[in-house]
Formats: structure tokens, sequence, C-alpha cells
């Protein structure tokens, strides 16, 4: 029986600085559903060319590295609570930037794209250090699925009312003629969430890793293993963030549509994916994988088979629960095996969050050029339809290199060991 007091009381439970990543977090989910959806449809309504967004994103994979790298140095002097305050903010500057640039071509779209990527790098690199510091592996399927929790929550009422804002500005004119207006408006309610989410960290107590050096090519073998899998995750980064938009622009219409599809599909699977988090164990991770990637594939194949106004909702419905359910379970392993490899090496452990983001923006690389090639050489339209269901396909690769991961004698060893050291959570009964 769910119980608000119940709730509560187990977030109030966990330690004061999960307590505020997750408050941080909850604001900072009120913004990204808004930079993720309607850069993409500013550039297609101002472009009228949908490649362009698959190049926005391939461009914004790019940045991301550069600024792991420099985050790496910049920990020794900068705390980490600001770099990642600064990574919220930068991130709400870069969509102002986007809007306000007047050329959109493949140069411009390519930098904004660069600039963007500088933005999320800091962003991403200090979340995975703080959460990895300050959680442990039996409490971090519920602090993700209580994040999943937020993030989703935020992608149901924000698109809406979004969406809801551009129509109307676009039917009443409501800020001139010029729906640019429109979209500066929400650049500036953007800037202004990632200002307030970036003070809010001022209450917890977060002390950077101590420098050490951090770039190598030569890793263990259970690292290896990972990067495998962070590459076939990387595949489909730009689709699940660029797919939505598109489809809906081209066979729905406008902003307004895109709002309401993608907060209809985000209410239904909220409360699904916080459940999840709570009542599953980390053995259930390879499942929940299946899960996400099997509803990610179904999606795309029915695009695929009708590509029109109902498959494109299908899709984003598949694709709202895959995609939270794909972080539940990647996310702690990768937490798990940087945790494993650092002790067994005796390195910082960003050395491995910065070479993951190398392994997934190799990923990302791969699938944006199917996509980037596909429209260029035989149309928007086959790309759309056909480039998803073989990212797809491709994404099955990710159960049995999870597996792998996770039957790793290294990985075992570690388990053991963690458990020794810190009382697990107790398992729910439903699922022990």
């Amino acid at each position: 029986m769910f119980s608000l007091k119940d709730e509560y009381s187990r977030f109030a439970a966990m330690p004061q600085n999960v307590r505020v990543l997750l408050r941080t977090n909850l604001i900072y989910a009120a913004a990204l559903p808004l930079i993720e959806l309607f850069i993409g449809t500013y550039i297609i309504r101002s472009s009228r060319d949908m490649s362009l967004v698959m190049v926005f994103q391939l461009a914004q994979g790019a940045g991301i590295p550069v600024t792991f790298l420099a985050n790496g140095f910049l920990l020794r002097y900068v705390s980490i609570a600001r770099l990642y305050g600064v990574g919220m903010v930068l991130s709400g500057i870069a969509m102002a930037l986007v809007m306000a640039w007047g050329n959109l071509s493949l140069k411009g779209i390519a930098l904004m794209g660069f600039i963007m990527g500088l933005a999320y790098g800091f962003f991403w690199a200090n979340r995975v250090l703080l959460a990895l510091s300050s959680t442990r592996d039996d409490n971090r399927n519920y602090y993700y699925g209580l994040e999943s929790l937020f993030f989703t929550f935020a992608a149901i009422v924000m698109p809406v009312l979004a969406g809801y804002f551009l129509s109307s500005a676009s039917a009443y004119n409501w800020l001139g003629d010029n729906l640019s207006n429109a979209y500066y408006a929400l650049a500036g309610v953007v800037i202004v969430l990632t200002i307030i989410a970036s003070f809010s960290l001022r209450k917890g107590r977060y002390q950077n890793p101590q420098f050490a050096p951090f770039l190598f090519f030569n890793f263990h073998r259970l690292w290896r293993k990972m990067l495998f899998l962070a590459g076939i995750k990387g595949l489909a980064q730009g689709f699940i963030i660029a797919a939505p938009v598109m489809l809906v622009m081209r066979l729905l219409g406008n902003e307004g549509d895109v709002g309401i599809i993608q907060s209809v599909g985000s209410a239904l699977s909220a409360i699904l994916i916080y459940s999840v988090g709570k009542r599953t164990a980390p053995r259930h991770r390879p499942y929940i994988l299946m899960a996400s990637i099997l509803l990610f594939l179904t999606g795309s194949l029915i695009n695929a088979a009708f590509f029109n106004a109902m498959s494109t909702v299908v899709f984003v419905a598949c694709l709202v629960f895959s995609r939270p359910l794909l972080d539940l379970a990647y996310f702690p392993i990768q937490l798990g095996v940087i945790e494993c490899v650092a002790r067994r090496e005796g390195r910082s452990q960003f050395a491995y969050i910065f070479s993951h983001e190398l392994g997934t923006f190799g990923g990302r690389l791969c699938g944006c050029l199917i996509f980037i090639l596909a429209a260029r050489y035989m149309s928007e339209d086959i790309a759309l339809r056909f480039a998803l269901p073989a990212v797809a396909l491709l994404q099955l690769l990710a159960v049995k290199a999870a597996r792998s991961v996770l039957e790793d004698p290294e990985w075992c060893e570690a388990r053991e060991n963690a458990a020794l050291q810190a009382p697990a959570l107790q398992e729910p009964a439903e699922l022990a």
C-alpha cells in the first residue's frame, strides 16, 4: 500500500548529501525537457532540415568529452559542487545562444551543438562523481528510481506547458509576430531554473576527489567490457532525444503536439519507474535492461511498419518507458564497476568516468552518422523509418554485454567484499 508518509520517511533516512543531490536534480529536471525537446523543434522550424537536429546532437556529443577533460584538471582548484552548478547554468545559457544565433547553417548548428556539449560536459562529469561518492550499491536502485521519478514527472508537466505556451504564442501573437520571441522567453525560464538548482547544492557537503592522473588507454578486462557496453548505449543516445521531436514535427505538426505526446507518455511511466527502483535489487538489473531495449525495439518496429501519426504516438510512449528503465539499470552497473576497477588498478575514479564518456561518444558518433548519412543520401523519411530499428537491434548486444560484466569474477568478488563492509538494504519480499 502506497503511503506518502512512508515514502518521505524513506527519503529522510538517506544521507544528507543524497537528499541535497536529489533536491537539486528535481529542480534541474524541470529545465532539462525544455532544453532537449525545444532546441530540436526550434532547429526544425527555423531550417526545415531534419538532419540538422542530428548534426546538433553529434556536435553536442563531441563537446562533452572536451569539458570532461577540462573538468579533470579543474577539480584540483574548484569545488565539485560549484562545477556541477556551473554546468547546469551553462546549459541554460547555451540554449539561449542557440535560439539567438542567426545563421542556422550546417556550420552554425555544429558550433552551437558543440557549445551545448561543453555545458553538458560539466554537468554530466560531476553528476556521476557526486552520485558515486554519495551512494552505495545497495541504495542506488532507490536513488536512481527516485531521480527517474523526478525527471519523468518533469517530462509530464514541462513539455505540455511549454508546448501550449509556444502554440498559443503563435496563434494569438502574445509576443509579436515572430515566434522566436516565445523561444527566447522559454530560454529565460530555463536559465532561472538552472540558477536555482545550482544554489540548492550549497546545503550539501561534497568533497573533491584527490587529484590524480586520469588519462589512460590501457585498462583492466572488466573495464574494457564496460566500455563496450558504453558504446552500445551511446548508439541510441542521439535518437532517444531527437527522434520524438523529428517524428512528431514530421507526422503531426507542431510544438504543442510534441509537448502533449511527451507528457502523456511520461505520466504513464512515472510511478512505474519509481516502483521498479524501490522494489528491485542489484541482481534484477539485466532484466530491467532487457525490458528497456525490447520496448525501444517494439516502438521502432511499429514506427517502421506504419510510419503515421498513430505509430509515432506508440513509439514515443515506448521510448518514454524505455529511457528511464535503461538509466535505472545502467547507471548503478557503471558506478559499481568504476568502484571495482579503481580499487583494482589504483587509479582515480574520474579516470574511468572520463574513459566511459569517450566510449559513449564512440557509440553516439556511429548512431548519429547512421541517421545523417541516410537522410542526406536517401531521404529523411527513410532515415526516420529504418535507422531507428537498426539501432534498436544493435542495442540487443547490451544485454549480453551487461551479463558479461555482472558475471565477471572481479565484479563478483568486489560485490561480496562490499556486502561484508556495509549492511545491505533489505530486498523486497515480492522479488527476493
